[in-house]
């Protein structure tokens, strides 16, 4: 098994699901018996500052020739500098989420910027580890071949018990949102949604990161208080593995309309724990939650999200119907030891 050296932009700890993935790896492969160095990049990202610059040049210098590494690709814009020199002397391979040019709010010049960093940068590595088939295709748009990507979807974490189908009958409906507070994950698409849902009976727990964006934060805070639902929506910030995995079980429904998602382990929990979904048809969503688990939404569609909401907070069999394919589909899913041993034997594959 080779060892590598993993760069990850900043502390490994963070609860999104980029970093619980490259955290799992890690994990995983050292329980394997691989040797792998974590290198927590000091600096900002993506946007790669010169402190992250710098940190990213200093990691890559000491590596000894031909040692192996792996790079998150939420950093990869701090190798602007680096990389050409880098890829000559080392066996790197980049691992992408999902391309930084597809995040949402981006203005149009910053879109461009990453997209063309990403076209010059990528095609220097030996190779690229993706989650999903999506992602996949926008690694080949920017000039990576496909014999060069591997596709491994991460790992799902699985509740201890079959999940009920159906789920109780009370009242009000529990609407879970499992996501950092950011504006891909359109928090405030959703808000507004459920604005002209007041009739229903509902809540909505909305689990994630508050501080990863403070300004969409902000934003959230003043729609949810200018649509009168602070007494149904709360923001509960980041919670460790173990009590979200609670909160699925205790919830009734999942919804989630991110813009883009490069693979959505979100949504693969809700699957696992017989959630019914609403979403959006985004990236990797589409790939990973089946027609008969849930709806999945335009982009950016208030009255489809609304509509949808509506059908299945209001429709007991709709929601028997769809729990129980979304459990089909969440007993099909990898489990992380398997998604860390097809990891390990792509990255050996692309290094070598």
């Amino acid at each position: 098994m080779t060892p590598l050296a993993f760069l990850v932009p900043g502390p490994l700890e963070q609860a999104t699901g980029g970093y619980i993935y490259d955290r799992r790896v890690i994990e995983g492969l050292r329980r394997d018996g691989r040797r792998v160095a974590a290198v927590s990049l000091a600096g900002r990202f993506p946007d790669a500052d010169a402190t992250a610059r710098a940190s990213f040049a200093a990691a890559l210098a000491q590596l000894p020739d031909g040692a192996a590494a792996a790079v998150d690709g939420l950093a990869l814009a701090a190798g602007a500098e680096c990389l050409a020199a880098a890829s000559r002397r080392l066996r790197l391979v980049a691992f992408v989420h999902h391309p930084l040019a597809e995040e949402t709010g981006l203005s149009a010049a910053a879109a461009a910027r990453f997209a063309a960093l990403e076209a010059w940068l990528l095609p220097l590595f030996r190779g690229v580890i993706c989650p999903s088939v999506a992602t996949a295709r926008s690694l080949i748009g920017y000039g990576v071949g496909e014999a060069r990507i591997a596709v491994v979807p991460p790992g799902t974490a699985r509740p201890l018990a079959a999940p009920p189908v159906p789920r109780g009958g009370r009242a009000p409906l529990r609407l879970l949102c499992v996501a950092a507070v950011t504006p891909r994950k359109g928090h405030l698409l959703l808000i507004e949604a459920l604005a002209g849902l007041r009739e229903a009976a509902w809540t909505l727990l909305c689990i994630g990161s508050l501080g990863r964006d403070p300004q969409a934060a902000a934003e959230l805070r003043r729609a949810i208080r200018r649509c009168g639902l602070e007494d149904r929506v709360t923001l509960a910030g980041e919670w460790p593995p173990d009590r979200v995995g609670t909160a699925y079980e205790n919830a009734d429904i999942f919804v989630l309309p991110s813009f883009h998602e490069g693979y959505g382990m979100a949504f693969a929990e809700a699957l696992a724990h017989g959630l019914p979904i609403i979403g959006a048809a985004a990236g990797a969503v589409v790939d990973t939650v089946p027609e008969t688990a849930g709806f999945l939404v335009p982009p950016g569609d208030r009255a489809a999200l609304a509509d949808a909401l509506g059908r299945v907070l209001g429709d007991a069999a709709l929601r028997r119907r769809l729990a129980e394919g979304a459990a089909r589909a969440g007993a099909l899913l990898p489990d992380w030891d398997a998604a860390i041993r097809r990891w390990g034997a792509a990255f050996d594959r692309l290094v070598a």
